[in-house]
């Protein structure tokens, strides 16, 4: 078939995209598929739903740059946290940089928005007192006081994350090793683990016994230990122990293995690859608060002490 010089209406719509989308709707449709075909996590979902509210009800798609400032401007007389606004920010960005990257909307009114710098919050940690209160509190006469024991036991071994440990199965529990399948970069990952734990892990196995799950974590009544009773089980240590200047959490123990492996003269890429941080950036922080030994290590690495000096 012959063509015409010039396309009609239909076919300029075509090749100008000039249909973008006026609506939160459109949006939020395309935008959510997208992360359902990429296969994100449930909680990352939940972030941009969270995050991905309208301001004082105008579209999202719609806004400008001029919009999200004034909205930044707004957050901040609120009083909000730099760590809240900057949240909202992050699920704008990923929004607006798939709008426009797929050509939905003409410009991209958050490419020239900038994160809000903020302080660095102090990394608590664990003080080998406190370890010791909280592991002695553990009643080992009970089930549930071998398993918080044994858990507490791994958290400090490996720096593992909360969700990480609850979705270890039986099967994962090697001589010297527990294999992390449920990590948060979706990269399985071996972590090493000392004699000691190891020891532990098989005698809290002998006392599971059989059970309703291949979870290695269960509760009483033989199910899989959720996230939110490891939670409960520590808010009631911290009522016991009377320790109130850190917080008992899944993350004071990673920030705690963290202090310890660097104080002792751990390697930061080792840590890295223990932790699962994609990017050494994270483990630097550690690095930064915690070696206590860099002026011993120049002293003695230096390389003038390898050249020869004047007479």
């Amino acid at each position: 078939m012959a063509r015409r010089k010039l396309l009609n209406e239909e076919e300029l719509q075509i090749v100008n995209k000039a249909t973008y989308i006026t609506t939160d709707e459109e949006g939020f449709k395309l935008f959510y598929e997208d992360c359902q075909l990429r296969n994100l996590r449930p909680h990352t979902f939940k972030f941009y739903r969270e995050g991905l509210k309208p301001f004082h009800g105008k579209p999202i798609v719609t806004m400008t740059e001029r919009d999200i400032k004034n909205m930044i401007l707004e957050m901040q007389q609120k009083g909000l946290k730099v760590a809240t606004i900057n949240a909202k920010l992050r699920a704008y960005r990923s929004f607006f940089n798939f709008l426009y990257k797929n050509k939905h909307i003409k410009q991209n009114p958050i490419a020239n928005v900038k994160l809000m710098k903020g302080r660095k919050e102090i990394v608590q940690t664990f003080s080998k007192e406190q370890l010791e209160k909280l592991f002695s509190l553990c009643d080992f006469k009970t089930f549930v006081g071998v398993r918080d024991y044994t858990i507490m036991t791994l958290f400090l071994d490996t720096g593992i994350r909360l969700n990480e440990l609850i979705n270890i199965e039986l099967e994962d529990v090697k001589e010297e090793k527990v294999i992390i399948r449920e990590t948060k970069t979706y990269f399985q990952r071996e972590v090493p683990i000392t004699k000691k734990c190891s020891e532990q892990l098989e005698m809290y196995i002998k006392i599971r016994g059989r059970a309703n799950t291949e979870k290695l974590f269960i509760n009483q009544d033989g199910n899989e230990l959720k996230k939110r009773s490891v939670q409960s089980r520590f808010e009631s240590y911290s009522k016991q122990s009377g320790i109130t200047d850190v917080r008992i959490s899944a993350h004071t123990f990673r920030h705690t293995f963290a202090k310890f492996f660097i104080q002792q003269g751990g390697n930061a890429f080792h840590l890295q690859q223990i932790l699962g941080h994609t990017s050494l950036e994270i483990t630097k922080i550690y690095v930064n608060l915690f070696a206590t030994d860099v002026a011993d290590a120049h002293t003695q690495f230096s390389p003038l002490n390898s050249i020869n000096k004047r007479k």
